[in-house]
């Protein structure tokens, strides 16, 4: 197998969890803009694989794999590290959600995929836009305090439940689709 450079950004990504844990334990004042850094850098790598395995046509079936597991991880990384932060059920409600929604997801498409049918559980312009907010809470929610008169924190909490929301809704569509292939 030849290491693309799409592949490589995304096993960078990976790379990133434990610097990104690492920097998320050090202690003020360098730990939000830290970890915020290194989220931001993953986020944008994850952007930057898509669209240079489509714009220099390497696309891999390693990385079709690789890509979505390493958006899990990070994003299930950074909400157990939020939920340590605000420890209270506005946070561990949809952290659970989101989480166990990648996991059910993650699972019904592999199934689809082992019977033919992956293409129906496709991901679509509303997971796009659930990954955005979602994206957009877990930094605002890392760097943990306002800007100015921008109550950061607050607006980072009302988008993860927004996302949190788009993920169950996404999660039913998925469902539905795999059900209705499956004439169950």
């Amino acid at each position: 197998m030849q290491l693309t450079v799409p592949t490589a950004l995304t096993l960078m990504r990976i790379a990133l969890i434990p610097v990104f844990g690492l920097c998320f334990l050090l202690p003020p004042p360098w730990t939000n803009l830290l970890t915020v850094a290194v989220f931001a850098l993953a986020a944008i790598t994850d952007w930057l694989d898509g669209y240079l395995a489509r714009r220099l046509g390497q696309s891999s079936d390693f990385g079709a794999f690789l890509d979505p597991v390493a958006d899990k991880l990070m994003v299930a990384v950074a909400l157990v590290a939020l939920v340590t932060v605000y420890p209270h059920l506005w946070m561990a409600v949809p952290a659970a959600v989101i989480i166990g929604r990648e996991i059910a997801v993650s699972a019904l498409r592999e199934w689809m995929a082992e019977i033919g049918k992956r293409a129906t559980v496709a991901v679509s312009q509303l997971g796009k836009f659930k990954t955005a907010a979602q994206m957009a809470a877990i930094l605002m929610l890392l760097y943990r305090e306002p800007i100015g008169p921008i109550p950061l924190p607050e607006m980072g909490m009302l988008l993860l439940w927004l996302a949190a929301l788009l993920t169950l809704y996404s999660a039913y569509v998925y469902m539905r689709a795999a059900l209705r292939v499956l004439d169950v």
